[in-house]
């Protein structure tokens, strides 16, 4: 982990909420917000699009320019906590995390190039 690592957390937040939209379902909506309690972390919010009214937190954490680590904080229905562990839920957050760590790729080069500028500073 480079502990020199250091972005523009607002700009990210930016960033993340132009392209993760282009990573889900046309019908899922996600909400980016900036983790107040580490400034190398987001939070993502997303709700699922149909019947099933699920929305899912998760916390994503850059670990350099490249690499984010992904961790599912909540799932909810209609305002109610539900099961993590079942089967559909877990299917679920395993393809929001693989198109959240996309999301993170296709960054890259804001990431790279903001790094760069930082640490020009």
């Amino acid at each position: 982990m480079n502990r020199d690592f250091q972005l523009n957390q607002d700009q990210l937040v930016d960033a993340w909420q132009a392209q993760l939209p282009q990573n889900l379902d046309p019908s899922d909506t996600a909400q980016v917000l900036a983790d107040e309690a580490n400034p190398s972390a987001l939070r993502i919010h997303i709700d699922t699009a149909g019947r099933t009214m699920y929305s899912f937190d998760f916390q994503c954490s850059y670990l350099d320019t490249r690499e984010v680590k992904v961790d599912l904080v909540d799932v909810e229905r209609e305002g109610r906590t539900v099961d993590e562990r079942t089967e559909v839920i877990q299917d679920m957050a395993q393809e929001y995390t693989r198109q959240i760590h996309e999301c993170a790729q296709a960054l890259h080069d804001v990431t790279h190039h903001a790094q760069r500028k930082e640490g020009r500073k």
